[in-house]
């Protein structure tokens, strides 16, 4: 079996594959005042649950966003699984030409995203993610990595809209009955959620001119369930991408790293 960890500014999705099939996946809120102990005791605590023994895994992978946490969970699978699980950065293989000025910036999780998608359409894709923040990944048609988009996710811009003012109450960024709203709350969920959504197909359709071709839109995120249901452009929603290419990108380079 293979464990997948992608650990994000927000939360830490975990995912564990049996061959292809990802058999269990789960979310754990991202806390830098955990130790790595502590985080272990949460996996184990969800392994438990579906009888999984830290002995079935055979390889594990790890995508991190937060600097200061990728060493420590490095380490606690280490500990933990028995091996040091392959880290995603710059010298990872991902059979994906990378046609950007600085291919060492790219985020784990977004070169995650991209080869997933790609691997899944076999052509142009343009990959949403609705995390802390909400990017924009572009795919060509022969599988080269464009660039993107990066804005403020829905979370942060509540946050920042609650700190950033004196009046204003900090919402939950639900969907409204309605786009008009009737108070200053809905008047906000309205402006996150269906600014989000218009956002994204507007993002969309300029990138679309940009490829020069009519890609497919995959969108993920926790919010990409709920957010897509008012989108015209998305054509396929998977809150788990990242993992099935961190699945992808283990493939690659096992024989590589282990």
């Amino acid at each position: 079996m293979l464990l997948a960890i992608d650990v994000g500014n927000t939360s830490i999705m975990v995912g564990i594959f049996s061959g292809e099939e990802l058999v269990y996946s789960f979310r754990i809120d991202t806390d830098r005042t955990k130790s790595p102990d502590d985080y272990g005791i949460i996996l184990f605590g969800k392994m438990d649950e579906k009888d999984i023994s830290p002995s079935s895994f055979s390889g594990s992978i790890l995508s991190c966003v937060v600097a200061e946490m990728e060493e420590g969970v490095a380490k606690l699978v280490e500990k933990y699984f028995g091996h040091r699980p392959i880290i995603v950065g710059p010298e990872t293989r991902t059979g994906m030409p990378m046609r950007i000025y600085s291919p060492e910036e790219l985020g784990a999780d977004r070169i995650a995203n991209a080869v997933a998608a790609y691997h899944r359409f076999g052509g142009s894709v343009i990959v949403v993610d609705l995390g802390t923040a909400t990017t924009f990944d572009c795919v060509s048609e022969k599988g080269e990595y464009l660039g993107g988009v990066i804005v403020p996710g829905i979370e942060l811009s509540t946050v920042a809209l609650y700190h950033g003012t004196s009046k204003l109450p900090k919402v939950d960024p639900e969907k409204p009955e309605q786009v008009i709203g009737k108070d200053t709350v809905e008047c906000i969920q309205s402006g996150l959620f269906y600014g989000y959504a218009s956002m994204i197909d507007g993002l969309c359709a300029k990138l679309k001119e940009e490829i020069g071709s009519s890609p497919e839109i995959i969108i993920t995120g926790g919010f990409a369930e709920a957010i897509s249901e008012e989108c015209a452009c998305v054509n396929q929603v998977d809150k788990d991408l990242a993992l099935h290419g961190l699945r992808l990108l283990h493939e690659l380079n096992s024989q590589i790293f282990c």
